[in-house]
């Protein structure tokens, strides 16, 4: 089993910028990808961003390219989402999520945090 909690979620105005946190716990961090995904009120759940096991490789979903940089720190068990010029459509739950595929945790992660709530105003 692998842990997560997310913070750093909060409310942001339109251009403003957040940075979110995922702390893990209960397995060796560097063995999983880790990745992002959100959800708005009344939506699927999104993908957001992807890093690989040693932060060499990431991807990104198009709604959020050059303004969201996903790190982490292997370390410290921990993912960053960086969320630059937020904008209103950003808002929602934001999840991070792991498993040990770079491929699976874009599509079906084996585990998930408990997610955060940003909200960007207008």
């Amino acid at each position: 089993q692998v842990q997560m909690v997310e913070s750093g979620g909060g409310l942001v105005q339109a251009g403003g910028s957040l940075r979110l946190s995922c702390g893990a716990s209960g397995r060796t961090f560097s063995n999983y990808a880790m990745g992002w995904f959100r959800q708005a009120p009344g939506k699927e759940r999104d993908f957001v961003a992807v890093i690989s096991r040693g932060g060499g490789t990431t991807y990104y979903a198009d709604s959020v390219k050059g303004r969201f940089t996903i790190s982490r720190d292997n370390a410290k068990n921990t993912v960053y989402l960086q969320m630059n010029s937020l904008k209103p459509e950003d808002t929602a739950v934001y999840y991070c999520a792991a498993d040990p595929s770079y491929t699976m945790v874009r599509v079906s992660p084996s585990y998930w945090g408990q997610g955060t709530q940003v909200t960007v105003s207008s």
